[in-house]
């Protein structure tokens, strides 16, 4: 089964074409699964990951979002507190 758009031109395939109606694209030629695996536009091996986080968020480390240690804190005191009163009973 043909793809849907043609890997080589981009050109929309109709169902069960033997070639691109655009560029003439076939199984043999265009069509192979490598062909297919390129359209998907995947990155590539030398896709540099600290480079693409520096420039989507020019290397500002992510604010902490509100006092955590505030809220542990909290927590550990309500359930020592929880504690200390059932175990009176």
């Amino acid at each position: 089964m043909p793809p849907e758009f043609c890997p080589n031109c981009g050109a929309e395939v109709p169902p069960h074409a033997k070639a691109c109606p655009e560029c003439g694209s076939c199984a043999e030629t265009g069509w192979s699964e490598r062909a297919y695996a390129e359209r998907l536009d995947l990155p590539d091996d030398e896709f540099d990951y600290d480079d693409f986080v520096q420039r989507e968020f020019g290397g500002r480390k992510p604010k902490r979002r509100g006092p955590q240690r505030l809220w542990w804190a909290v927590a550990v005191i309500a359930l020592a507190a929880f504690l200390a009163l059932v175990l009176r009973w």
